[in-house]
């Protein structure tokens, strides 16, 4: 029976006419696979796949998915990013994150990162919480003094004074996740060209299936942001929920709206 593959012309101009043709003809294609999308298991010989294609500064994966989840594409992510994907694919290192080091800060700190569903203006929406291990001075400071909300701020994340409405987009910065896992939440380069991490997974996050559901669907995901000791780390999303709103409310929550890179 035919192996029921889709090849994209970008995947394709990746990997050589030779290796598509192979992989059309069932030379190298699998006969089974967990889809690099849903995590559940495929058949390529009963249902359509597509090949999916990631490529970094030098290492490049191809995986597949139901097409059904995605269409066949090339998803570029940076070097660092795709060795954590590829430990996903090969089923390596399935283990939560650790937290990520902070961009500055004279006390090592780290930011956490909680992933859960955030109910606004009766809609589920998928939400990261980022809060640092301890206060983030200004880089280049000495000082004591926790300027983790105002760097935000300069970068364009806005006040929340509760949680009533969506934040607003925040254009540049995106949330890279790949074969289903949490990497990486990305901004802007200050040299230009490519995104870089702003925070990093070391190992990729799980994220459960009804935040993958709500992030496929809305295509966005909502960072919210506070200074350590405000949010810490709650075991459920009603009480994260009940910790955001404390936060908004003193004045120590910042958000922004961000779509998602890669798939999800």
């Amino acid at each position: 029976m035919p192996r029921m593959l889709d090849v994209s012309e970008d995947v394709r101009a990746e990997i050589g006419d030779d290796e598509a043709d192979r992989l059309l003809a069932g030379e190298n294609a699998p006969g089974s696979y967990d889809c690099t999308s849903c995590r559940t298991p495929g058949d390529p010989e009963q249902e359509r796949t597509s090949t999916v294609l990631f490529v970094g500064d030098e290492t490049a994966v191809l995986a597949f998915a139901h097409a059904t989840c995605i269409p066949s594409q090339v998803v570029r992510v940076a070097e660092e990013q795709l060795q954590g994907a590829v430990r996903s694919i090969t089923g390596e290192e399935r283990r939560p994150a650790a937290p990520a080091q902070a961009p500055a800060g004279p006390q090592q700190a780290v930011l956490g990162v909680t992933s859960g569903l955030v109910a606004i203006d009766g809609e589920l929406h998928p939400a990261l919480v980022v809060e640092p291990t301890a206060p983030i001075a200004r880089p280049g400071s000495y000082g004591t003094e926790d300027e983790f909300l105002p760097l935000l701020v300069e970068q364009g994340f806005t006040p929340v004074p509760d949680l009533s409405a969506k934040p607003q987009a925040l254009g540049g910065w995106s949330v890279l996740l790949a074969v289903g896992q949490l990497h990486a939440i990305l901004q802007p380069s200050p040299v230009g060209g490519q995104q870089v991490a702003w925070w990093q997974a070391h190992q990729p996050l799980q994220v459960t299936d009804g935040w993958r559901t709500a992030a496929n669907k809305s295509q966005t995901v909502l960072v919210f942001a506070a200074p350590v000791g405000s949010i810490g780390q709650q075991p459920r999303e009603d009480l994260m929920r009940d910790a955001l709103e404390k936060a908004a409310a003193n004045g120590r929550l910042v958000a922004a709206a961000m779509p998602l890179a890669g798939t999800s």
